[in-house]
This record gives structure tokens, C-alpha cells and sequence, in this order.
């Protein structure tokens, strides 16, 4: 993997990547800058940007802008440290027949919001997001999507898992707003959250805004705990109730990781996990 630096200015890419691009920004040395992300028209490319670090206050601006037939995929790896205080925020343009798909997985500790604002205004454009919250103690995270459909055929698919342990506050915040001449859109939104403690909280909001008929979409939100029958079975089977309780979160995350396409990227997190 190619590893670059990059302060407040724009990465184009006009060819296809061979193996991801990364970014890597350690929040106490630089925590702010804005960056514009061009993919040329046709170009089908793969991003890791790393936000690592704490005890500090963060702003990242991110404007994608991926040209007709483009395709991305992007990865926001973010392991901030206890009194960390960052913004994430994200505009996010598609040109004809383009696609993003983006997974954002957010561990450690920390407050962060991140902002994602997704026109969609050509068509057959699709807008792929996947996220999982896995973080600890008093952190607070707040996921906020604006997506408007104003094109035919374009898709989006929100989706999310939470799995929020100790006195985590976590939000799920989505609207998805579908006008007049955005015909046979198909709209997603999805939220599912895994309350490891009592102290835990989820504020989980999917929005629909639908003017027209012709679409398909669906919207949810779902709240529970670990299922006390599959960790009985595990425990049956001579497993510890913590190693079972690992294994099921486990699952969980697969979830989210079996929808990547680089692997790479795949190998990328794998790595990580084991650090």
C-alpha cells in the first residue's frame, strides 16, 4: 500500500489504483485540513485515511468528487484516544454511472460527529455506506447522512451497527429526500445497535422524504442486546461467557468487513485488529 501525505489540498487520481491509497493523520500533530478527492471520469480507485491519536480537537473536510463511470472505495479508519474532540465533515459528488462505497469504523474513545452531505444529480449514480460504532467509557458519536435524490435511477444504502459498551451516547441521524424527478430511485437506510451495558444510549433517527411513487425504499432502526439463547448454546459447548460474547460481536463486524470488495483493504483491517 502506498502510504501519502497530504495537508490542506487536492489528490486527483487519474488512473486506476493498484493497491489502496493511504492517508494516515495523528489528530495531536495535524488536526486540521481540508482535502479535495477528484477520481477521474472511468477511473476505479481504493482509499484508507487513518485518524489516530487524542487528547486534542480535530477538523477534517473532505469534498469527493468522482466523475462519470468512477468508482471508489473509501475506508475512514478512525482509533481516537479519551478527550478527543473531532469533526468529521463530508461532501460527497457523483457523476453518471459512478459509485462510492464507503465504510466508516470508528473504535477507541472520544466525541465525534461526522457529517456526510450526498446530492444525488446524475444518474445510475450509487451512494454505498457502511458503519460500525464499536467504542468505550463515555464516548459520544454522532453519524448524520443528508442525501438527496434528484436523478433517476440513483441508489443509496445507509447502514449501520453499533455495538456501544460503559456510558457510550451513540446517534444515528439520517435523512433521505427523494423530489419530483428522481424516478425509479431505490432509498436504504438502516441502523442496528447492540447495548453492551445498562449506562449505554442510542438515538437512532432514519428519515424518508418521498415525492414521488415510482422507487423502492425501506428504512428501520433495531435496538437489543447479545442473544442470551446463542451464548447459552456456546456456553454448552465448553466456551467461557466472555469468548462467547467476543465470538457474537465478532459476527457482527463480519458483517460490515464481508461487504468490502478490495481485499486489501480487507487484509488492511485484519492487520489492524491484530495490532
Amino acid at each position: 500500500m502506498k502510504l501519502i501525505n497530504l495537508k490542506n489540498e487536492e489528490l486527483l487520481i487519474d488512473k486506476d489504483t493498484i493497491e489502496p491509497l493511504v492517508i494516515s493523520y495523528d489528530l495531536k500533530k495535524e488536526g486540521h485540513n481540508k482535502i479535495r478527492i477528484k477520481l477521474k471520469k472511468g477511473v476505479k480507485a481504493s482509499i484508507i485515511e487513518i485518524f489516530s491519536g487524542g487528547n486534542s480537537i480535530g477538523e477534517y473536510e473532505r469534498d469527493l468528487v468522482i466523475e462519470d463511470g468512477a468508482k471508489l472505495e473509501y475506508l475512514k479508519y478512525q482509533t481516537l484516544e479519551k478527550k478527543s474532540v473531532v469533526d468529521f465533515n463530508y461532501k460527497i459528488n457523483l457523476g453518471n454511472e459512478s459509485k462510492i462505497n464507503m465504510f466508516n469504523l470508528e473504535f477507541g474513545e472520544g466525541s465525534t460527529k461526522s457529517t456526510y452531505e450526498t446530492p444525488l444529480d446524475n444518474e445510475n449514480a450509487i451512494f454505498n455506506v457502511n458503519g460500525l460504532v464499536k467504542i468505550y467509557n463515555d464516548s459520544d458519536s454522532k453519524s448524520i447522512f443528508r442525501t438527496i435524490h434528484n436523478a433517476p435511477n440513483a441508489l443509496s444504502d445507509i447502514a449501520y451497527k453499533h455495538l456501544l459498551n460503559d456510558k457510550v451516547k451513540a446517534t444515528f441521524d439520517a435523512k433521505s429526500i427523494v423530489n419530483e424527478k428522481a424516478l425509479n430511485s431505490k432509498v436504504y437506510q438502516n441502523s442496528e445497535t447492540l447495548l453492551l451495558s445498562e449506562d449505554a444510549v442510542i438515538f437512532a433517527q432514519p428519515h424518508l422524504e418521498i415525492n414521488i411513487d415510482e422507487l423502492e425504499a425501506s428504512h428501520g432502526a433495531t435496538t437489543g442486546s447479545l442473544d442470551e439463547e446463542q451464548l447459552f448454546y456456546l456456553q454448552a459447548r465448553g466456551i467461557s461467557k466472555e469468548e462467547a460474547k467476543q465470538m457474537l460481536l465478532k459476527a457482527v463486524e463480519n458483517k460490515i468487513y464481508d461487504k468490502i470488495e478490495d481485499i486489501n483493504i480487507k487484509e488492511f483491517i485484519k492487520n489492524q485488529k491484530k495490532a
